[in-house]
């Protein structure tokens, strides 16, 4: 009998790249908020030879050799030192953000009408309101306890905001649906009176006094509602991440914008970080920075506006026999590779694009560039990243805006001001960006994840 499979097209995705799109899945699976996500890249560092730092201890020379990283809440950044590297040496940095737009819990939540327990959140960045409505969610993040412990939670599915139905709102499809942040996302968690607190409670997990995971054979005490202080809590998709398309040449997932980065950077580093490298052959040190709270500006301790890079350069140079001089001259020969989502050319809306650049789905990471510096790519930049891709076997692609639809921007103007340094920013592209599930080629992730590795080779 004839198969009736139908032939794979030429954009079928490679095994490769479909392994690394189901990959970034898994990591998207585990990392539900900001602080699961530094946890789920520490673990895969851990498991590569990367050992801890803290900020309150003293650095030598000793402790930022080697393969390395250090935690501040949200946030996390990790290097990978080579052989013989000093005062001298420069670094290859790759930058993104862990949190993604969402609902965020409010610190009293509890709300209810007609018998139905809400919860109440306002709007963390800026989400796609109507991507919220009508799927299940999950809660997640960091809880505050008594005495000073912490714990992650991260819940099933528990919340949904229903919308109104159509036969009670008549004009909907023809006025397009208006949401009041503050009325209609209120989600629905149970009937009759819920404590959320003892919710979030029932699904935490207590973090060791260093802000680790505890081990796994360590006595685990329930955690008492009463004993939660505070809480950064935000509503993530239930869905799990998924391949789809006549090939499979689509993944669907929550939080591409921008866990794609994230994961792509942490396996480019790992993947650095295990080859032998010698400062005098002219390694770089590979550092990862993954910032939190870009959604919201930036304007944080954990943020890229915040000192969290600086503080761990400085004190790196330092350690290494550096000083102010010295310091200022590794930056001056230092670059920086910020890696953040960004448009797809959308069949469905062609006039909202550059008439003639348009990024495709599927044609690797572009360049992202603006004249008003919402993105810090310049020429120099162009040419560090084109030869980054070219020595990868990776092909890029531009982005500009229409230039009657001023673009985001990202955590790389941020950086390039605060050091100084050359700042490239490019990304995967998507479509449905800032939806509750968004969407990216499958080929795409493993060729950013190449670039970058490329580019942290130097």
């Amino acid at each position: 009998t004839p198969s009736t499979a139908l032939p794979s097209s030429p954009a079928a995705p490679s095994r490769s790249a479909r392994a690394t799109a189901q990959d970034l899945g898994a990591f998207v699976t585990a990392s539900p908020s900001a602080f699961h996500a530094v946890q789920e890249t520490e673990r895969r560092l851990r498991e590569a030879g990367f050992t801890p730092l803290q900020e309150t201890e003293h650095w030598s020379a000793q402790d930022v050799a080697g393969d390395r990283y250090v935690i501040r809440d949200g946030s996390i950044i990790a290097w990978s030192t080579p052989a013989g590297a000093d005062a001298t040496t420069a670094w290859r940095i790759v930058g993104s953000h862990t949190d993604s737009p969402a609902l965020k819990l409010k610190p009293n939540p509890e709300l209810g009408r007609e018998e139905l327990s809400q919860v109440g959140v306002e709007i963390y960045g800026g989400p796609l309101l109507n991507s919220w409505l009508d799927r299940e969610l999950r809660l997640a993040g960091l809880l505050t306890l008594t005495g000073g412990r912490r714990a992650l939670v991260a819940t099933p599915p528990v919340l949904r905001v229903p919308q109104l139905a159509v036969h009670l709102d008549r004009a909907v499809n023809k006025d397009g649906l208006q949401l009041d942040p503050q009325r209609h996302m209120q989600p629905i968690v149970g009937i009759g009176e819920v404590d959320v607190r003892a919710l979030l409670a029932a699904h935490a997990d207590p973090l060791d006094e260093s802000g680790h995971p505890a081990a796994d054979d360590a006595p685990l005490d329930p955690i008492d509602p009463d004993d939660i202080v505070g809480f950064d809590v935000v509503t993530v998709d239930a869905q799990a991440p998924a391949l789809f398309g006549a090939d499979e040449e689509f993944l669907a997932s929550a939080r591409l914008d921008n866990l794609s980065s994230v994961h792509a950077e942490t396996q480019a580093l790992i993947t650095v970080a295990g080859r032998e490298r010698g400062a005098s052959d002219g390694a770089p040190i590979a550092l990862l920075v993954a910032n939190d709270h870009e959604e919201v500006g930036s304007a944080s301790r954990s943020g890229a506006a915040g000192p969290f890079l600086e503080d761990v350069l400085v004190r790196m140079h330092a350690a290494l026999g550096g000083g102010e001089t010295s310091r200022r001259r590794a930056f001056a020969s230092s670059m920086v590779l910020s890696a953040d989502a960004g448009h797809a050319a959308h069949p469905n809306y062609p006039e909202r694009h550059d008439p003639v650049t348009r990024p495709r789905l599927g044609e690797g990471p572009m360049l992202k560039i603006n004249a008003q510096q919402r993105y810090a790519t310049d020429a120099v930049g162009i040419a560090a990243f084109a030869a980054a891709c070219e020595r990868a076997g990776v092909p890029h692609q531009h982005f500009v805006s229409n230039n009657a639809m001023p673009c985001g921007s990202t955590i790389g103007p941020i950086t390039a001001t605060r050091l100084g340094m050359t700042t490239i920013d490019v990304g995967i592209t998507l479509l449905s960006m800032h939806s509750a599930r968004e969407m990216c080629a499958t080929a795409d992730p493993l060729l950013l994840q190449q670039a970058c590795a490329a580019f942290l080779a130097g």
